[in-house]
């Protein structure tokens, strides 16, 4: 098979590192990737929203399965566009794909569908969304209802912080398009984790759960990012929790959904809060996690591609659930000084390269290489050290053991990552 990969972050390289093994795989492309994706596909100077060149690229070299990383491209339609001129996509269609695109839409399909949720208002009018705010009281939390890369949410413990992210967003145009139109809700209290399943529309395959750490500071302070570290298994995940999620949210999703015209197909992501009340949706994602993608992949014991293709024939009845390992693995993102606010491009990384043993594995998440050959940062969150153990104790520690390697004063990464589980423990 011939199969192309679009997206050029940290996701995009785990899945080409995972892919690239499979032996079903004879060419792999990746559009537009990064300087690490290169060591295991070609890549491919294509945009990751430039749908037309990608769909011609993908006519022209007899690709047949697309692997879509990114949420823009699915948003956009390129799942549709390649389903047209019958080429495989893994990936929901963009009807679909409105359930992580409009935060506005995927609390609204919660409501419909008895689906467990934060309370909530959507708004375009900045005088209604404070006067809710007034209402309700803080803490309380104010986003983007389009897509902001992981950052147009804003945890507020203030009225007036939650006034003032209200006007940023719908007046002072600080995500642009994306915040013309707000979702405010009820501040949940729990432990937030990531639980994912390989979905054809009406089946689906549980994958393994995750947790990530979205606040950029140590002790999960400062703003939100899209995320700075992940691991998994998650220890909050239960049999018992697993068992709920599945029946209470996963299930009438699917039924939801389908019933909505759209029926889902693909990876589906749930962010959910174990409350006290039970687990509630946070948010959903068309597409893996980032960095939780990167820990899924190295845990992974088998091939995903008879997975991938399941899904994106519309069927996943007669494949088995993808096996992992039982060790713990575990993600430090590093990412350019001034993330998420402006990270500094351009500074220099040495020693990103270089064997870090068998248990450690370092994705790139946005690097280039400069024509003299030196690798530079080249986005906000560069790189993702990763690395399994016997439990999340070893594995962190291998983690930061080979942060410690790498030479990069332009960039930062969080001390704590992992620390929800090593408590438990």
């Amino acid at each position: 098979m011939k199969v192309l990969v679009v997206g050029g972050g940290g996701r995009e390289h785990a899945l080409c590192w995972t892919i690239s093994g499979s032996p079903l795989v004879d060419k792999l492309y990746c559009a537009p990737g990064n300087a690490g994706i290169s060591q295991d596909a070609e890549c491919i100077a294509i945009g990751a929203e430039d749908i037309d060149g990608l769909v011609a690229f993908s006519v022209e070299n007899g690709i047949e399965l697309v692997v879509i990383g990114p949420e823009g491209p699915l948003v956009m339609g390129l799942a549709d566009r390649l389903n047209d001129v019958n080429i495989r996509a893994f990936g929901p269609s963009a009807a679909a794909a409105i359930i992580e695109g409009s935060k506005g839409y995927m609390k609204d399909l919660c409501a419909r569908y008895d689906i467990p949720t934060a309370a909530y208002g959507r708004f375009i009018d900045p005088t209604a969304a404070k006067a809710f705010i007034a209402e309700r009281g803080a803490p309380i939390v104010v986003k983007t209802d389009g897509l902001a890369a992981g950052k147009g949410v804003l945890i507020c413990e203030t009225v007036d912080q939650a006034n003032t992210a209200v006007d940023d967003m719908m007046t002072g145009g600080a995500f642009g398009d994306a915040g013309a139109e707000i979702v405010i809700e009820e501040f949940m209290v729990g432990e937030e984790a990531s639980f994912f399943a390989l979905v054809d529309g009406e089946n689906a395959l549980p994958l393994a759960a995750a947790q990530d750490h979205k606040r950029v500071g140590d002790g999960d302070t400062g703003l939100n990012t899209g995320g700075m570290g992940a691991y998994s298994p998650a220890p909050v995940f239960t049999p018992e929790l697993v068992e709920t999620v599945e029946r209470d949210i996963v299930a009438p999703t699917m039924t939801g959904m389908a019933a909505e015209g759209a029926p889902y197909r693909g990876v589906l992501y749930v962010g959910l809060m174990a409350t006290a009340e039970g687990p509630k949706v946070v948010e959903y994602n068309a597409r893996f996690g980032d960095p939780e993608c990167q820990v899924l992949m190295m845990r992974l014991a088998g091939d995903i591609v008879p997975v991938l293709l399941a899904c994106a024939r519309g069927d996943v009845s007669k494949v088995a659930p993808p096996a992992f390992k039982p060790q713990t693995v575990i993600c430090v993102v590093m990412a350019a000084k001034g993330y998420p606010d402006s990270p500094l491009e351009g500074s220099i990384i040495r020693g990103a390269e270089q064997d870090f043993g068998p248990h450690v594995q370092v994705f790139h998440a946005g690097t280039k290489r400069r024509p003299d050959g030196q690798l530079v940062a080249a986005g906000g969150r560069v790189l993702n050290v990763c690395a399994e153990g016997d439990d999340i104790a070893q594995a962190r520690e291998r983690a930061y053991e080979a942060v410690r390697k790498i030479d990069w004063p332009g960039g930062f990464s969080r001390s704590d990552i992992g620390w929800r589980a090593l408590d438990r423990e």
